[in-house]
């Protein structure tokens, strides 16, 4: 997948993933396309690990099954942070 492509997958899901989640996550535009392009090599590891057993390092195409998984693990992201961050306050 080309870098625009990339990038465009990052701010969608990313977006649409700090839409979804609960709270305030903060970040601008950059911190959201990080977030997404995280969040569909997240995603499209567990969909493949789910669906052939086998762990490999995979992204999610660009496609909606693909962005629908991107935004999941976009969420997981959020969510991994949010717990790092809790434990590095405390």
């Amino acid at each position: 997948m080309n870098i625009i492509a990339w990038i465009i997958l990052g701010i969608l899901a990313g977006a649409l993933a700090k839409a979804i989640y609960p709270g305030h996550q903060g970040g601008g535009i950059i911190s959201t396309i990080i977030l997404g392009i995280v969040g569909a090599f997240i995603g499209g590891t567990i969909f493949t690990l789910l669906s052939t057993g086998t762990l490999q390092l995979t992204s999610a195409t660009f496609s909606l099954p693909g962005f629908l998984v991107a935004i999941v693990g976009a969420m997981i992201a959020i969510y991994l942070w949010e717990l790092f961050q809790r434990s590095s306050r405390a």
